[in-house]
């Protein structure tokens, strides 16, 4: 009899396990389906995980996708509750008895994804281009329309198939916001938009534009025959490891930018390549690390590769920048270096950077994303010591850097002003020209009229090359003929240095 107790309670604990236990190494979450700590999501081609992962910055978990890059790691490139991380490991994701798709923990506010409405079965999938989509499923348990989607809701990377743009009727504004610091995956000071009415990609910090990625223009490949396009300021596509194209669409319901693979016949279909903005604003890879975009080398000052300018402070020139090295300031006169600390939860990297930059005694700073502060270095006889082991912490220098490229890029009035000068230079030239031909002309035919003459006249004006006439009497060759008796020797009178010498009868 004990047995059989014993056996009833496991069968019945086994069903309801089927009903509440945590999922693992599936794809799909189902109602009744939990996800805690120690479940992951997988998509069906198993580069995209969903769950709950810790970070470094303060232990706290958050809901997000990572993806499998080339390095054998995992990437962050998703936050659910990005502002709000739960300080333990009880968060559970589900779909409950409400059709909700739900984050609940034991120390934080629930979180929903969906709201859910009643009566409606729905499914959560993870798909193979990372988008977390959550769907209504028929009575036959196909799946049917989507109704909530990851993509709708980016952080700082962007895949194949999302969007930067907006949604003009559901006013919608599909952007990437950096993270707070590199552990940090708040909100930081960075964003990577798309603007419909230049056709470019733009990043601003705290709204200031630093980076733009140039026109989208037209490109062919020569080798492969394909026409695709390509930014300015953007690398042309390696099309071994970077095979996309970039398109843009605009009607009046959106107006977006997206890219997607390209399909060729030699095309190497490896895994996706997104897009991440960095805590400092720069633009990277997610599977190989290849750089796209170096917005942090911005400094309002260069406009080489995408570089916007705006005002400088008087102290600062184009062949200054920080340097992150290991070591310690020291002051020349064997004092104590003057060091201030601002303490500021709002405060991230670049803005330290910023900060300094526009100080004109700063010469170098330091971050601590920990404890949110910034130390910066003032004094013109600072010197810093390095340390070459890496022993000692790591500070931002004020260096002089090596010239680099730059691009001159035209002013308004300066465009004016050269098309201006090019058309008065050219009109010049034509009047000049036109000048020299109806001189030859009337020269020709002054010279035409004159070996035309039957007789003699008692002033013709030829002009000389000064423009000026004479006054002397001109004679045709014809008539010199018969004066001379067609140069006859009987009138010969002799010969000098200019030729013979003839006696002429003008009766």
């Amino acid at each position: 009899m004990e047995k059989a107790i014993i056996l009833t309670i496991s069968f019945f604990l086994l069903i309801f396990s089927c009903f509440v236990s945590p999922i693992s190494s599936v794809d799909t979450l189902k109602p009744g389906d939990s996800l805690n700590s120690s479940a992951f999501l997988v998509s069906a081609d198993g580069f995209f995980t969903l769950g709950f992962f810790k970070l470094k910055f303060s232990g706290d978990s958050y809901l997000g996708i990572t993806y499998w890059n080339e390095t054998g790691g995992n990437n962050l490139v998703w936050l659910c509750n990005r502002e709000n991380g739960i300080s333990d490991d009880s968060g559970i994701l589900t779909i409950n008895s409400a059709g909700k798709l739900i984050i609940t923990s034991n120390t934080s506010d629930p979180t929903v994804l969906y709201a859910g409405r009643n009566g409606k079965n729905i499914t959560a999938t993870l798909l193979n281009s990372g988008n977390f989509v959550v769907r209504e499923m028929n009575i036959n348990d196909s799946s049917d329309r989507v109704l909530w989607e990851s993509f709708d809701y980016p952080t700082d990377t962007l895949f194949p198939g999302m969007k930067l743009g907006v949604n003009h009727r559901t006013r919608r504004n599909w952007h990437l916001t950096s993270r707070f610091g590199v552990d940090n995956p708040a909100s930081g000071a960075f964003t990577l938009e798309w603007d419909p009415g230049t056709r470019m990609l733009i990043v601003r910090r705290r709204g200031l534009i630093y980076w733009t990625s140039g026109n989208l223009k037209d490109y062919t490949n020569q080798s492969l025959r394909l026409n695709v396009k390509e930014f300015e300021n953007i690398p042309k596509p390696n099309f071994e490891d970077f095979n996309y194209n970039f398109t843009n669409v605009s009607n009046g319901a959106e107006d977006y930018f997206s890219y997607s693979r390209i399909t060729y016949p030699t095309a190497i279909h490896g895994p996706l390549s997104g897009w991440q903005l960095s805590y400092n604003g720069d633009i990277f890879d997610t599977y190989n690390g290849t750089m796209i975009a170096k917005v942090s080398l911005c400094y309002g000052y260069n406009i080489y590769k995408g570089c916007e300018s705006w005002e400088q402070p008087i102290c600062r020139n184009h062949n200054e920048t920080f340097v992150l090295k290991s070591g310690h300031f020291a002051n020349g006169n064997g004092s104590e270096p003057v060091s201030e600390f601002v303490y500021d939860y709002n405060l991230t990297e670049s803005d330290c950077r910023e900060k300094c930059w526009k100080d004109c005694e700063c010469v170098g700073f330091a971050y601590v994303s920990v404890e949110y502060v910034c130390t910066f270095w003032k004094g013109k006889n600072l010197t810093f010591v390095q340390s070459y082991d890496g022993s000692e912490p790591k500070q931002f220098i004020l260096v002089l850097k090596a010239s680099e490229p730059s691009t001159k890029r035209w002013k308004s009035w300066e465009i004016i002003t050269l098309v201006i000068s090019v058309v008065a230079l050219l009109l010049g030239c034509v009047w000049f020209i036109i000048r020299k031909i109806k001189q030859g002309k009337r020269k020709k035919e002054e010279l035409r009229e004159l070996m035309t003459l039957e007789g003699y006249t008692e002033t013709h004006p030829v002009e000389s090359d000064r423009g000026q006439g004479h006054h002397l009497r001109l004679f045709t060759y014809s008539s010199i003929l018969r004066a001379t008796g067609n140069f006859s020797s009987t009138n010969k009178l002799g010969e000098g240095g200019f030729g013979p010498v003839y006696k002429v009868n003008l009766n």
